[in-house]
């Protein structure tokens, strides 16, 4: 399974931006695909994962009702949409591929490379 994520940059504090993981290999389908985030000096946290058959979705309390997490399966594309962006979502956006819901990154077995989310105040 390879994963290229995408769609990070520069806004402002209650602006929106959309990151988009493509998604290539082999049973992908059958994946749990997640989302997580990481800033200076802390650790890797869970954002947002996605069943990828059933489309069941489970966040993080942080982003709950703020962003919200789907697929594509005809552009084999995850995606996870941020509204109401605060300085605190500031990090580096990975998403990952495993076999199992989890809110711990060492149960995803695949990474994508990250994509850079700056809130400004």
């Amino acid at each position: 399974v390879q994963l290229q994520a995408s769609g990070g940059g520069l806004v402002r504090s209650g602006d929106s931006l959309r990151l988009s993981c493509a998604v290539s290999g082999r049973a992908f389908s059958s994946y749990v695909m997640g989302w997580f985030r990481q800033s200076p000096e802390k650790e890797r946290e869970f954002v947002a994962a996605i069943r990828w058959g059933t489309g069941s979705t489970y966040y993080a309390d942080s982003v709950k009702g703020r962003f919200t997490i789907s697929r594509d399966d005809a552009k084999n594309t995850v995606y996870v949409q941020m509204n109401s962006l605060k300085p605190e979502d500031t990090a580096v956006y990975y998403c990952a591929a495993g076999a199992t819901v989890s809110r711990l990154s060492y149960n995803y077995n695949y990474w994508g490379q990250g994509t850079q989310v700056t809130v400004s105040s």
